[in-house]
């Protein structure tokens, strides 16, 4: 069986909204047939947008990841600064 990506693409207002149908009962082959996307689809959305931790601080994976990503530019840009501080202060 040979698959062919379909190439559509879904903005996010989207996969929340299937992914509160999931969570308020619906079951993904439902979810599936009736939006036109995969179960692998929907269940990758619900493990990207299903909140991490307690209902007050909640992050979801995808966030999460944003966040860890923006900490790594952060330090490496804290890095070169330290770097070029070191070279003016030779100087």
């Amino acid at each position: 069986m040979e698959r062919k990506p379909s190439g559509k693409k879904y903005n996010d207002d989207f996969k929340k909204t299937i992914v509160d149908l999931y969570h308020s009962g619906s079951p993904v082959k439902e979810l599936s047939s009736e939006y036109g996307v995969s179960d692998v689809t929907i269940y990758k959305w619900v493990k990207d947008f299903t909140p991490i931790g307690s209902e007050k601080e909640a992050l979801t994976p995808k966030e999460l990841a944003e966040i860890q990503k923006e900490n790594l530019r952060l330090k490496q840009e804290v890095e070169i600064l330290k770097k070029a501080m070191a070279i003016f202060a030779k100087k």
